[in-house]
């Protein structure tokens, strides 16, 4: 079996630099094996205890607590410490297979024979001894000096396994972190008594019952069983790697780039994560069942093993490592009724994938699916998506939502009868309920979301002096919703029809909010209708059905479900009382536009004909921040349109037709005629022999971008919203956010419009955005992390663009990057000039938006992710003032903008309209009012030597100053170059300096009534 590598990517290279940089060096190992030596050495010197009960543990040293929950604490059996009967390392570190940044070393220490009797298979009596056998290590073991740090942890956060941590003494701390597994002595236990049928917990014991209930049989403790059975084969699972890797060095490399790939997608920690160890015993499967052999690379490894978790759903067809059918050992069947997920070890008794649940396990397999489908598209570049890029739930799902308070699942346990799961999992009700959650909400969900899935409870570490985690010290569960974005929106369920036997069963799931209904065809049948009207409302039912079947069926208050699908979205809503977010506006204008370009078609008598009717504005492509509200005042005035474009005997037809304004259906439209030759005839120059040639003008090229370049981005971008109907409201938030930053006259829409369908075009390694609020965190990761210096930032519309020429472009622009903008946008007609990034951003105003864009990122993933915590989501659109030298405060009822702020007023006036000096009092719009716009162009025509100005033109109350540098540099004393400035002697020389006195005093004369006041922050500026 053969793999090629894909040529055309330089993927080898890349991965062997990705394996230096997490391989562990010489060096370190060697370190590390002299504390190993040394910790080996103390744990011999340990001394024995007497035996006592298991609930008598005064012997144990105050400073030290059991690490483990002792609920119920009366338990039958004796213990006594013996100094270990031997030590091992397994896992990673002994394989080679370990990866930087977390090194750690797992230890199996075997506890002796002798401080075991029969019957510790019961009743959490095996789980108890092993954690005072860590205990009484931990009391000694923190005495020494050798130690920078003795702590406890559970094993992948499972309450039943304890482990305890020991890291170096002073700057070698961080290197290592050694894992002490306590772990019984071979042949103590016999395996059948932990087959997953069988029960090793009593219920009278667990329920601190002193009688059996009269013919109750005793439940099935499968994960119990499994926890017991782990122990036993920790060094068995050593061997059985380490005869896999023997002479198969790829084995090492893909489990390297396996563990990174894992990790990006935060699926390797917590309970029930997909572990290095657990991919590491699937490599070793796959090279078991020949679908791996050890001639292939660390890639191809990768590749053979992503294909295998793609194609094979664990959870309906388990794997099993055993060879040989042994008539004692449980059958796959068996696995499969006692869990979800099912990967049985080479002993036939151990399901690796015990803790893990069917959700996890899928989302496992759609990253799977995803990832094959990445490195077999020649126009993604695979190693950057697949291994570089972290994938952290808020950026990946459509919409996230937290269990605020996890102590809820104990109803959720009592409503949905999980006693027998309590007991398996030895009272852990977030492990117990877990699976039935999810399974509930992906029922409720189906058709509408392609994938449930689910944080991992994951415990921190915890200091040996300290009580252990309980069960909700887990903190907020977090889950997050894939979309299926022609559905999910859907306000309508609808069930079987009335008569049919599974109508109960729906109507039972449902609750009350089933009803029957007759529907077009004359059928009638269940249904469950959600209110929404508004597209935004819309796009949150599966909060209302989340809540809903929460609240129904597993007993969890509204209260403690906190749902971050939609809480950036109150900076685009429109109006005062608003519901929606403007796409219905943006839909009503493209609908007047239609009419109208209907009505421009229709015309007749023209001199000219109507060609073509194209919109530019960027409400026609669903990007306007805030789309237009329609206006219609009590006038008429005579449609003289047609006129205006016939040539009459005092008007002959005119070389050039000035911009004309047409009303319709309460919008007015700006018409600009455009003629397809006339940038042609501007290009047109005669050269001194009386020659005719073309060249690119200034007059030209702004000409071609008006109306050649923007209409075809306008209608590219409209059909990509109709591809994405989020498009549109994700832009509005990203033009939202720099317009808060004071920066949208830095950049131009067009600019973020292309940026943010990057992301819709090429969203690797995430699926498309179906919300905006995913949109925009991945706006503000694009902005903040594309390494703009080194790579064109290449936007394939309409799929214009095939993988050479791609290539060609970026050869392109290295060859000539000193030559061309710092931001640079490639499109299929506009590859090598980057037209709307030629004029701005500057370098300056790039990186000013790639920091506030990091932090931005950081700040709301913080809030998003902290459900607990009171914030205010609206804290990123608002701009940091300290930067700026000068502040010119604004009256707000002069602002015609100002119910668009980011902060909205209480009270707000009428601005941008007059009224009617009649007795009737009509109001009629002034288009294009904004005061504020024309006050900036008088600063900067007066100013522009001087400061730059920067304002949120969304109603922004502030208009920041920052003063050039170079313009305070004293200058000679010329009489033409004195605007602004004074005279002033500098080393017996008579130079000019800027007047700042002078100047802020004319920004209040200039903006006499709409200036409230001009703050100087004199600390920030010297003369």
């Amino acid at each position: 079996m053969t793999w090629v590598i894909k040529l055309w990517s330089p993927f080898p290279l890349q991965i062997e630099e990705l394996l230096k940089e997490v391989t562990l060096k010489e060096t370190k190992k060697k370190k590390i094996d002299a504390f190993l030596h040394e910790i080996n050495s103390l744990l011999s010197t340990i001394p024995e205890t007497p035996e006592t009960e298991l609930t008598d543990q005064a012997w144990l040293s105050k400073d030290v607590k059991v690490p483990f929950l002792q609920v119920p604490f009366n338990v039958k059996g004796r213990f006594h410490f013996v100094p270990p009967a031997e030590l091992k390392v397994v896992g990673s570190y002994l394989l080679g297979t370990c990866v930087r940044p977390e090194i750690n070393v797992d230890v199996a220490v075997t506890m002796p024979r002798e401080i075991f009797q029969d019957k510790d298979n019961l009743n959490q009596r095996y789980h108890r001894k092993r954690a005072l056998y860590l205990a009484h290590i931990a009391q000694h073991l923190s005495k020494e000096k050798l130690f920078g740090s003795v702590r406890f942890a559970y094993m992948n956060s499972n309450h039943l396994k304890p482990i305890l941590l020991l890291r170096p003494q002073g700057k070698d701390e961080k290197m290592v972190t050694v894992r002490l597994h306590a772990c019984p002595d071979s042949g103590l236990f016999k395996p059948s008594r932990f087959h997953p049928s069988k029960n090793n917990v009593r219920t009278t014991w667990f329920m601190e019952q002193s009688t059996p209930k009269e013919g109750a049989t005793e439940p099935p403790t499968p994960h119990y069983n499994n926890s017991i059975l782990c122990d036993t084969v920790m060094l068995s699972h050593l061997h059985f790697l380490s005869n896999a890797a023997t002479d198969f060095p790829g084995m090492k490399d893909g489990l390297a780039l396996l563990k990174v790939w894992l990790n990006q997608r935060q699926l390797c920690k917590g309970l029930g994560c997909f572990s290095g160890f657990l991919v590491s015993m699937l490599v070793a499967y796959l090279l078991m069942k020949r679908k791996i052999v050890k001639m292939m690379s660390g890639y191809q490894v990768l590749r053979s093993t992503l294909q295998f978790l793609a194609t094979t759903d664990l959870s309906v067809t388990g794997i099993s490592l055993a060879k040989d059918a042994d008539p004692s050992l449980p059958v796959l069947d068996d696995f499969h009724q006692a869990f979800e997920v099912v990967f049985v070890d080479p002993s036939g008794l151990v399901n690796l994938c015990a803790d893990m649940t069917a959700s996890k396990y899928h989302q496992v397999q759609f990253e799977a699916k995803h990832s094959m489908e990445i490195l077999d598209d020649r126009m993604v570049d695979g190693f950057q998506v697949l291994l570089m890029t972290p994938k952290p739930m808020l950026r990946t799902f459509d919409h996230v939502f937290h269990l605020k308070h996890v102590s809820k699942l104990q109803g959720t346990c009592k409503k949905m009868q999980l006693l027998n799961e309590l007991m398996d999992r030895g009272g852990n009700y977030v492990a117990a309920a877990l699976p039935f959650v999810v399974s509930l909400l992906a029922r409720g969900l189906s058709g509408r979301a392609q994938l449930v899935a689910h944080s991992m409870p994951q415990i921190s570490e915890w200091p040996i002096d300290a009580e252990p985690p309980k069960h909700k010290d887990v903190g907020p569960l977090t889950f997050g919703l894939l979309f299926v974005p022609e559905f999910a929106a859907s306000t309508l369920e609808k069930g079987p029809q009335a008569d049919h036997p599974e109508a109960l069963e729906f109507r039972t799931f449902w609750g009350e909010k089933s009803e029957l209904r007759r529907f077009q065809d004359g059928s009638i049948c269940e249904a469950v209708v959600w209110e929404a009207s508004a597209v935004c409302q819309k796009r949150l039912i599966p909060e209302q059905i989340i809540r809903h079947l929460l609240k129904l069926h597993a007993d969890i208050p509204e209260s403690s479900i906190c749902y971050t699908g939609a809480l950036l979205e109150s900076v685009i809503r429109t109006g005062k009382e608003a519901l929606g977010t403007g796409e219905e506006a943006m839909v009503s204008v493209v609908c007047s536009y239609n009419d109208l370009s209907r009505k421009l078609w229709n015309l007749k008598e023209l001199p000219l004909t109507v060609t073509a009717v194209q919109g530019v504005h960027p409400a026609f492509r669903y990007t306007d921040v805030f789309p237009p509200i329609p206006m219609k005042p009590i006038y008429s005035f005579h449609n003289r349109s047609k006129h205006l474009l016939l040539p009459s005997e005092e008007k002959p037809c005119p070389a050039y037709i000035t911009p004309l304004k047409a009303s319709q259906d309460g919008y007015v439209f700006r018409l600009q005629v455009a003629y397809h030759r006339e940038p042609l005839i501007l290009k047109e120059v005669v050269t001194p022999e009386g020659m005719l040639k073309y060249q690119d003008t200034e007059e030209s090229r702004q000409l071609e971008l008006e109306t050649l370049h923007l209409p075809y981005l306008t209608s590219s971008l409209h059909g990509l919203q109709q591809q994405h109907p989020v498009f549109g409201s994700t832009s509005r938030l990203a033009k939202r956010w720099i317009s808060a930053q004071l920066l949208s006259d830095s950049i131009s829409e067009e600019c973020v419009d292309l940026l943010v369908a990057f992301l819709f075009l090429h969203p690797a390694p995430f699926t498309p955005p179906s919300s905006p609020q995913v949109g925009f965190l991945r706006f503000l990761n694009l902005l903040a992390t594309f390494d703009w210096k080194n790579n064109p930032l290449i936007v394939n519309l309409n799929t214009g663009l095939t993988d050479s020429i791609c290539t060609e472009i970026k050869s392109k622009f290295i060859a000539a990057r000193s030559r061309l903008p710092v931001m640079f946008l490639a499109t299929p007609k506009d590859q090598w000039s980057s037209m709307w990034t030629r004029e701005r951003p500057s370098a300056q105003i790039l990186q000013r938006l790639v920091l506030l864009a990091l932090e931005s990122l950081r700040v709301l993933e913080e809030q998003l992710m902290d459900p607990l915590s009171d914030q205010d989501m609206k804290m990123v659109f608002r701009p940091p003032l300290d930067f700026y030298d000068v502040l010119i405060h604004l009256n707000p009822n002069q602002i015609p903008r100002h119910l668009e702020s980011v902060d909205r007023p209480v009270k707000s006036v009428s601005r941008g309209v007059v009224k009617n000096s009649s007795a009737v009092n009509i109001l009629f719009p002034v288009v294009g009012y904004d005061p504020v716009q024309l006050y900036l162009q008088d600063l900067r025509d007066a100013f522009d030597d001087l400061a730059l100005f920067f304002y949120d033109k969304h109603g922004g109350e502030v208009i920041a100053v920052l003063w050039k540098p170079l313009s305070f540099q004293p200058q000679p004393f010329k009489v033409a170059s004195m605007k602004g400035r004074k005279v002033t002697t500098l080393n017996n020389e008579l130079v000019c300096v800027p007047n700042v006195e002078a100047i802020l005093e004319d920004f209040e004369i200039l903006g006499e009534g709409l200036v409230k006041s001009v703050e100087a922050r004199t600390e920030k500026w010297t003369i």
